[in-house]
């Protein structure tokens, strides 16, 4: 029985360790979602440069939509947005795939300056300022992108900046599978 005690703080290093290697191994942006294969929340919101258009998730359906959820306060969306303008003049991206941004936590006139200032990429902003449509999706800060298919269906959840290496990596792949399965009805 003593000689077992005495191994008894090696055995729990060894097993904290295992836990600790296999930590080393997960990607801290690849964020599991429990949307992930499922409609996106309904929600009922103002666009951002426009205080009287109301927005619906009815209003996302139909296209391959990109939703990035973005602020003026996040200084990681000011590194991702020039590759946003880029994915949104992508002309055999045009097509196919619609960016739409998700105003997150914001002050409206600061927001509208800030894509003004930067140029606006997206078809529209969805105005979230209290964050009720972001709680809805698992938001936990900015920027976080979103893939939704033709039906409506959230297929990718992405927390981080998007840059050309993440979007080879991460969602180029599915999105030509998106793209593929439109076009063959299914």
């Amino acid at each position: 029985m003593n000689k077992v005690i005495r191994f008894l703080p090696l055995i729990l290093v060894l097993a904290l360790g295992v836990v600790l290697y296999r930590g080393l191994s997960l990607n801290p942006q690849d964020m599991p979602s429990a949307l992930v294969g499922k409609t996106m929340p309904e929600f009922s919101l103002l666009t951002l440069n426009d205080e009287t258009r109301t927005v619906t998730n009815a209003d996302l359906v139909g296209d391959i939509v990109l939703l990035n959820v973005w602020a003026t306060w996040c200084p990681t969306c000011k590194y991702e947005h020039p590759y946003l303008l880029e994915l949104a003049n992508n002309e055999q991206l045009k097509p196919h795939v619609k960016l739409y941004g998700i105003n997150y936590k914001d002050e409206r006139l600061a927001a509208q300056k800030w894509l003004q200032h930067y140029e606006d990429p997206y078809h529209f902003s969805i105005f979230d300022e209290q964050g009720t449509l972001g709680l809805d999706l698992g938001v936990f800060g900015a920027p976080e992108t979103f893939v939704m298919d033709h039906h409506g269906i959230i297929r990718k959840r992405f927390a981080g900046a998007i840059d050309t290496r993440v979007w080879r990596k991460e969602f180029e792949p599915l999105i030509k599978q998106l793209i593929l399965e439109k076009q063959q009805g299914k």
